[in-house]
């Protein structure tokens, strides 16, 4: 059997003003490091929810043993891939998963105009259990297939070249 679904978690709300206290206080050190280990317990919170996925909610490896290398790398069933890297480089796509999850709604994390997620140490993406499922980059496409997919989303192509500058192969 295979199971798709979408998640977004935050770890950010509060990061900013405590920051914002250390910047005030000289203490850029420890506003650095507010925001680094924020980023950290979000990355976590996601391979976590991912883990418990895996084992309690669709329980397709319910015998699932991992030792942290393991996770590390990867050794799980599944992938969890994210709008905005090389698997899914449309950010556009993170719209798609707030209106699917009512993310602003439900947990308070917003879009930005350049589709970045407020408060920051946020993550969000997709959780595919087939066996089979390995992440890939996209590569460089070219115009004809920039013209499709501009077409195909129902955005001009102007828009389409900006949101995939990077695989962009001019």
């Amino acid at each position: 059997m295979d199971y798709a679904g979408a998640f977004c978690v935050t770890t950010g709300f509060g990061v900013e003003q405590k920051a914002k206290f250390f910047e005030e206080n000289n203490d850029d050190y420890s506003s650095i490091m507010i925001k680094a280990i924020a980023d950290r317990f979000a990355e976590a919170f996601a391979e976590y929810l991912h883990k418990e996925i895996r084992i309690n909610y669709w329980g397709y490896t319910k015998e699932e043993n991992l030792s942290n290398e393991d996770l590390i790398e990867e050794k799980y069933r599944g992938i969890r891939p994210a709008p905005g890297y090389p698997a899914c480089p449309d950010h556009l796509e993170k719209k798609s998963l707030w209106e699917l999850l009512n993310v602003k709604e439900t947990i308070g994390v917003k879009l930005t105009e350049s589709l970045a997620m407020w408060p920051a140490s946020s993550v969000s993406g997709y959780y595919f259990a087939n066996p089979e499922a390995k992440y890939f980059g996209l590569g460089k496409i070219k115009e004809d297939q920039l013209i499709s997919y501009s077409k195909r989303r129902g955005i001009s192509l102007q828009n389409a070249k900006k949101w995939l500058s990077t695989n962009f192969a001019e």
